[in-house]
């Protein structure tokens, strides 16, 4: 009530948000007379303006003072709300505690109650369990009697109407009956199985009559009656009529499955009958016929038929997967699989190995019988075996050499055959082994195709071409050890490709896997050693065809002509023939070899064929034009050498041309030329060994240039 209006509106001021002083004050003084700018209307009063001020600060005093007390008055009522708030909370606590207490005992009690009613249920239950089965027993007993007299009164077997409740009672007869000694009862039991069989199929019969009108309903009254019958054996009835009896289990479970869904309370457990009933029976019954009929008569036929038939079985089982079959159906189909194959799976491989071992060593017999060839005993141990083996590593005459008319004993057609048997052997191992057996099965196939392949054909053909290589002084000899070496190298690239496509895929997660890198590195290195050493000697052969056509065209008398001015020929006829000679040789190595072999073996070749040059040379000696006559021949030896493709090659035989510049140079300039760029790395025995070889040597005193 003692609120002024300029309180009011300080009140107003003061609670906007933001506040701002500045603004406060000049608004204050904008509103008294006289506190405005002296251009005002106005005349500025600062004695008023500060008067106002002074009665403005008074009331903001006055105005702290009573929010102050307003705060104060505020804070004491809410804490006294806080207090009763905190005993309303208490009251409430102690209340829940009392209610909790509460529920305890009632459920403690409710406990108590239910365990007295669960225990008079089981008294109950066993007071009248025994007396429903003494009722079913007694029931059971006189109808039994009934078929015991042979004389049916009773209207349940009599009554087309109460066939459902006939089933049922004829269903446990069936049981009991089974239970009888034959001997006493054998009238009685044959009597209730007739009235079995007599149900059942009048039970089948109106089952399947009303699958042919399509009366779900009726299929499935009929269906809970023959829940214990053989109910899947009538979809079977004329489902068979194509010569694929997996196609026609595929199209039939596929036609049923719906049905079954539309017709039985558990489709899952039918179906899966269904398809137990037809694995057990038709399929079984299937490769029992294709496998018995070829076991012991065609075992190749037996391993086809097998390797078909359980790849068809898996198929299928695949297919009838997507069915509902319960929880467990990969299991339940990987059983009724397991059934049917058990007994041929178990001795597959040992068939497998025999077959192809067998199939293997005819395909190899037939080859050598076109070949008319008799096979020779390799590693015999005999003194003969052991003369061999030093004539191979050496050049020793120590016997004749083998002549195979240039024959290879290698067949393209040979190593294809045996690749498709073990490609076969590899997709049937894949397919039939169990998993934890297949890195081994695959590992004793592959060990079959080394010893039949590797050994018995390459191994023994590159035998065979190291006793056939001729000694290097052999004249005209037939090198045909590089077809030898081509046709293998072949042979080697199908046996790698083998190797990765088909062999690798089955045990490269397992440890076998170092066992058959360590067998397939072993076998390769032995031949490789083979390889080298024929390569080797048939070079030595080469050199010695070189040599034989050298000491059989070259004559002395070409290096020192008896007529120095009238010489026409470019290059003498054993650097013709020798050149033209190694050319072709050349050739052969080209088409032999792949790769940086190519340029290893006539890297080999090269440096023996320009050391025979070398050496040939010192062995005459050369007036003035027999000199021109001999850097003509090197010059196309030279030639010859750029078909090499080798740069060392080439090399050797350029420092050879310029040694052969020293046997025409000027006496006065051969300091000059053995400086050269060419020469000057060369050994100066060397140079002087050329230098001797000139016929003016001792008169022109050339000695004295290398003193």
């Amino acid at each position: 009530s003692n609120t002024t209006p300029q309180m009011t509106q300080c009140l107003f001021v003061f609670l906007q948000e933001p506040f701002d002083a500045d603004e406060y004050i000049e608004r204050l003084a904008w509103r008294t007379p006289g506190g405005g700018s002296k251009g005002g209307a106005e005349a500025f009063d600062p004695k008023r303006l500060l008067e106002e001020f002074e009665n403005h600060i008074e009331e903001l005093k006055q105005l702290d003072e009573k929010i102050q007390r307003r705060v104060e008055k505020l804070e004491h009522q809410c804490q006294r709300e806080a207090k009763e708030f905190a005993h309303k909370v208490q009251d409430l606590q102690r209340s829940n505690q009392v209610a909790f207490q509460h529920f305890q005992e009632l459920d403690v009690h409710i406990s108590y109650v239910a365990t007295k009613v669960c225990h008079l249920g089981d008294q109950l239950e066993g007071v009248n369990t025994p007396r429903q089965r003494a009722v079913e027993a007694q029931r059971l007993m006189t109808y039994f009697n009934e078929f015991l007299d042979g004389e049916l009164r009773s209207d349940v077997f009599n009554n087309p109407d109460k066939i459902k409740e006939a089933a049922d009672i004829i269903q446990k007869l069936h049981l009991i009956a089974q239970e009888l000694p034959f001997d006493r009862f054998a009238d009685v039991k044959a009597k209730i199985a007739s009235k079995y069989h007599d149900l059942e199929r009048q039970l089948i019969q109106e089952f399947t009559a009303a699958q042919r009108r399509g009366e779900i309903g009726r299929m499935r009254e009929v269906a809970a009656v023959l829940l214990h019958f053989k109910v899947t054996q009538t979809h079977q009835t004329g489902a068979y009529v194509r010569n694929d009896v997996f196609e026609d289990t595929a199209v039939l479970c596929q036609r049923v499955n719906k049905q079954v869904g539309e017709v039985f309370s558990s489709p899952e457990a039918v179906m899966a009958k269904l398809i137990q009933n037809i694995f057990e029976n038709k399929l079984q019954a299937h490769v029992r016929e294709k496998l018995d009929e070829t076991r012991h008569s065609d075992v190749e036929q037996y391993l086809k038929n097998l390797y078909d038939l359980y790849t068809k079985t898996t198929a299928l089982a695949a297919k009838l997967s997507e069915f509902n079959l319960g929880s467990d159906k990969h299991t339940f189909l990987s059983k009724l699989i397991k059934n049917i194959f058990s007994s041929y799976l178990e001795s597959y491989i040992d068939m497998e190995r025999e077959y192809l071992h067998t199939r293997s060593a005819v395909i190899l017999q037939r080859y050598y019988d076109s070949k008319n060839h008799q096979k020779r005993p390799i590693g015999t141990g005999s003194i003969q075996e052991l003369k061999e083996r030093i004539r191979q590593r050496t050049n020793l005459p120590l016997g004749p050499s083998i002549d195979t008319h240039g024959e290879t004993f290698l067949s393209q057609e040979v190593v294809v055959n045996l690749l498709q048997e073990t490609r076969h052997a590899f997709e049937r191992c894949h397919r039939l082994s169990d998993p934890s057996d297949l890195p081994k099965n695959a590992f004793s196939i592959f060990l079959l195709l080394v010893e039949h392949l590797c050994v018995d054909h390459i191994d023994y053909a590159l035998e065979i071409g190291l006793s056939a290589i001729p000694s290097a002084d052999a004249k005209n000899a037939n090198l045909y050890f590089l077809d030898v070496v081509q046709q293998a190298n072949t042979i080697f690239h199908l046996f790698d490709k083998q190797f990765n496509d088909h062999l690798m895929p089955l045990i490269s997660s397992s440890p076998k896997l170092t066992e058959c890198l360590h067998k397939k590195k072993e076998v390769i290195e032995q031949m490789e050693v083979k390889l080298d050493t024929g390569i080797d000697r048939t070079l030595n052969c080469m050199v010695g065809q070189m040599k034989h056509i050298l000491a059989t065209e070259q004559k002395k008398t070409d290096f020192r002509p008896e007529d120095e001015n009238n010489v026409m020929i470019q290059y003498t006829t054993a650097c013709s023939k020798v050149c033209a000679y190694v050319s072709r040789q050349v050739e052969r190595v080209r088409k032999s070899m792949d790769g940086k072999n190519v340029d290893t073996v006539l890297t080999e070749l090269g440096v023996r064929f320009h050391r025979l040059i070398h050496e040939h040379l010192q062995q005459y000696s050369y007036s003035s034009m027999g000199g021109m006559l001999a850097i003509c021949d090197v010059a196309e030896y030279r030639r010859c050498a750029k078909d090499f493709r080798v740069p060392l090659v080439l090399q050797l035989f350029d420092t050879l041309h310029a040694l052969c510049n020293l046997l025409v140079v000027a006496p006065d300039n051969l300091k000059q030329v053995c400086s050269g760029e060419q020469l000057t790395s060369l050994d100066r025995n060397l140079l002087h060994a050329f230098v001797q070889l000139r016929v003016d040597y001792r008169s022109a005193r050339l000695g004295r240039h290398f003193s």
